[in-house]
């Protein structure tokens, strides 16, 4: 079995060349389905109608995970892990039943806050242990750090300085640790209160339906930032969004 992991940046504008190849060579893709509208599939099926239209989808019902609010550092972990080791099994069973070559399709870039690299391996240990041989490569994608600076035609670091990137959950430990350039990714509410005085870069669903940009003190465009993030929600069904804080 052979398994290509595809970074697509956004959609089918951000799909390279190299990408495109990969899929247009495989039987078939892999995708996770997380309700019967899910408008993440319907943009995959897109990237696939505009490379490969003859190359079938097959969905995989996405496990539940737990998703409580109040979880600590160590649940937050747990719940992750549970529900990679359920996505591990769902994955496999797929792949041997239809053997080939499969894709997966990942926003952005793989490498960066995405999981498909360690529940594919996940599944080549397992499969490995029951007489299976499943090899993998990734191509990589245009990732939403790249896309916010190019919206916004900034650099993301100052001049010989560092960038930190973390998730909306962690800005304020990142802020506490002394960093003052953060790139914060995966926000799942919006809170800004450890950064106020900041200026912030901030953008939601780049490069896909209901694009949001953005930008000044935090304290004077937070109401703007959380107007905006609802509209793009409205428009496109989901929303992702990603900023850039920086220390004056």
């Amino acid at each position: 079995m052979k398994v290509w992991i595809l970074g697509i940046g956004m959609g089918p504008a951000h799909v390279t060349a190299e990408v495109a190849s990969a899929l247009r060579s495989a039987d078939y893709v892999v995708a996770s389905e997380k309700s019967s509208n899910d408008s993440l599939l319907a943009l995959r099926r897109t990237v696939v109608d505009t490379y490969a239209p003859s190359t079938p989808i097959v969905t995989v019902a996405d496990p539940a995970r737990d998703r409580s609010p109040g979880l600590t550092e160590p649940g937050y972990v747990r719940a992750v892990a549970d529900w990679h080791a359920a996505r591990v099994q769902r994955y496999a069973d797929v792949l041997r039943a239809r053997g080939g070559t499969a894709a997966f399709l990942v926003w952005g870039d793989p490498a960066l806050y995405d999981s498909t690299i360690r529940i594919v391996d996940q599944v080549k240990a397992l499969d490995s242990e029951l007489g299976y041989e499943l090899d993998y490569d990734v191509l990589p994608g245009i990732s939403a750090p790249q896309l916010l600076a190019a919206r916004h035609r900034i650099v993301l670091h100052e001049v010989g300085r560092p960038v930190h990137i973390t998730t909306g959950r962690r800005l304020e430990e990142a802020v506490a640790a002394g960093h003052d350039n953060i790139v914060a990714m995966l926000n799942s509410q919006l809170d800004l209160s450890a950064v106020g005085e900041w200026t912030i870069w901030w953008g939601a669903n780049l490069g896909a339906a209901g694009e949001r940009l953005v930008t000044g003190r935090v304290s004077d465009v937070v109401d703007e930032i959380a107007a905006a993030r609802d509209a793009a929600r409205a428009e496109a069904g989901w929303v992702m969004d990603i900023f850039l804080v920086r220390k004056p």
